[in-house]
């Protein structure tokens, strides 16, 4: 019967430990992603219900505010096109303006 150098085991323990390093960083990096808003969120399953359920207002929901803030886009790619649109007509307005610098 041969027995196993502990060289052999320490190459065994060490593969262990870097699977479970990983599994951690795994785990963080969810946990990162999702508080970024980039991961995946999981389905939402909706009822049917009966037309007078789904209209607008039914169930005690109060009817549309149409005075009320827009909802906030969901994703951060969207929140960053925003953003760039955002600057990009600001540039716009400046540069029609004339506050740019001049050369």
């Amino acid at each position: 019967m041969n027995a196993a150098s502990p060289a052999r085991e320490r190459g065994w323990a060490g593969l262990v430990m870097v699977f479970v390093a990983l599994a951690i960083v795994a785990f963080l990096a969810k946990d990162a992603l999702k508080g970024y808003g980039l991961a995946s969120r999981p389905a939402v399953t909706t009822k049917a219900g009966t037309p007078a359920e789904r209209a607008p207002g039914a169930g005690g929901v109060e009817a549309l505010d149409l005075g009320s803030a827009p909802a906030a886009p969901a994703s951060a790619l969207e929140r960053a096109r925003g953003v760039e649109d955002m600057v990009k007509q600001q540039a716009g307005e400046r540069a029609a303006r004339g506050d740019g610098v001049v050369r």
